[in-house]
């Protein structure tokens, strides 16, 4: 089955679409990766996301808007993926949608709203649609995140020590994969990756100039300095004590957040902000994962192309003798395109009627069968149910050669 997953993260800098072919091979999935293309959302609709993001207040009237555009921008892409990476010939499209709000409370979370309507999708592809795959999980008592922990505990399955797969999106969160017989996997978010970097380049780079969004190449961190009192505070934050499972996002981490932990401290220069809130994502990250004698560290997302971010974050990790990072690259999965992958085998448990969640990792009281399913313009086909979920993920190139294997 061609499954074209979609993508929009914590970021909302673009739709990542990647196209994956996947087959069931006794109790493995095999996953070769067909490709990934990335769409911009463009600067009015960001700019009306951006304005309708926690903590700004917003309407109904805006959210419909945002529901529509949204899911228009992902049918584009959802055609062009179709189009260039599947030659027409896409089964299904697995879409994750835009998170607006999670609403998280007294250590759970009670809903969560992700945006872009699966409707258009359906239309303008005429391919069925899965969607909407977080409140499933709330439903079941979980945190409704870090969903892609199934498919890292499928795909480092059998790795040796103790695999933990990390993604640094505007959220970073981890999966401990493995840890030993006696413990079952666990995922939960660690804090922020590059939710903060982004909020204090475009406040405080240049003025707050429009073209800068991001730290490129973490050029701000190399030239700056941390500020350890900064650091302090930030670090006092109560959200990393908390035990796991446990989620967070941009209703907390933003950038009347960082205003307030900067309250006191001076004025300091942009690239010692930057190079301070850099070192904090290296900090609790490393913090997140030295309890449980991480041996590997498999970093994906945008925040492997910070060069700053992934030395220091070599650094924290090593800093006893600890895990050697890497990214999924190494182990045949885009970096930039993991999560869009990670999708995609979502989208295909749902079709074939398996959960795609461990209850070990979201804290939901069961495994659920995720999202719902938008029919294409054909009418509703979908494949026949399977009984046994796979346990195992292989990641294979196109011309079958043989790239990882969860053993």
């Amino acid at each position: 089955m061609r499954v074209i997953g979609l993508m929009s993260g914590t970021s909302y800098d673009a739709i990542d679409a990647a196209a994956a072919d996947l087959a069931l091979d006794g109790d493995t999935l095999v996953l070769t990766p067909l490709g990934m293309i990335s769409e911009v959302y463009d600067d009015e609709l960001r700019a009306a996301l951006a304005g309708a993001l926690p903590p700004a207040g917003t309407t109904l009237a805006d959210v419909c808007r945002l529901d529509t555009r949204i899911g228009q921008a992902f049918a584009a892409a959802a055609v062009r993926a179709d189009r260039e990476l599947c030659g027409g010939r896409a089964d299904l499209i697995a879409s994750h949608g835009q998170t607006v709000y999670h609403w998280a409370e007294g250590g759970r979370v009670h809903g969560t709203l992700q945006l872009g309507e699966a409707a258009w999708i359906a239309e303008a592809t005429s391919r069925p649609v899965v969607s909407g795959f977080r409140p499933r999980d709330v439903a079941t008592g979980g945190q409704g995140a870090p969903l892609v922990s199934i498919v890292d505990v499928m795909w480092l399955r059998g790795r040796p020590g103790v695999p933990v797969a990390l993604n640094l999106g505007g959220i970073g969160n981890v999966t401990v994969a493995s840890a030993g017989v006696s413990r079952e996997p666990l995922a939960f978010d660690t804090g922020p990756a590059n939710a903060l970097i982004d909020a204090a380049v475009r406040e405080f780079a240049d003025g707050g100039g429009a073209a800068y969004s991001m730290d490129t190449d973490g050029a701000l961190a190399a030239r700056g300095r941390v500020h350890a009192p900064l650091l302090r505070r930030l670090l006092d934050e109560p959200y990393y004590a908390a035990p796991a499972p446990k989620t967070t996002g941009k209703e907390l981490f933003h950038l009347p957040y960082l205003r307030a932990a900067m309250a006191g401290s001076g004025t300091p220069a942009a690239e010692d902000v930057v190079a301070t809130l850099t070192r904090l994502t290296a900090r609790t990250v490393a913090d997140a994962v030295r309890p449980f004698a991480a041996t590997e560290v498999i970093a994906s997302g945008g925040g492997t192309r910070n060069p700053v971010l992934m030395e220091w974050l070599r650094e924290e990790l090593g800093a006893e003798g600890g895990a050697v990072l890497r990214t999924s690259d190494e182990l045949g999965l885009p970096s930039a395109a993991k999560e869009a992958y990670a999708f995609a085998v979502l989208g295909w448990l749902t079709a074939h009627g398996l959960p795609g969640t461990v209850p070990s990792c979201t804290g939901a009281r069961r495994p659920s069968v995720l999202g719902s399913v938008t029919p294409g313009r054909p009418g509703l086909r979908l494949p026949e149910p399977v009984t046994t979920a796979p346990a195992r993920l292989t990641v294979c190139a196109k011309d079958n050669s043989h790239l990882f294997t969860g053993r």
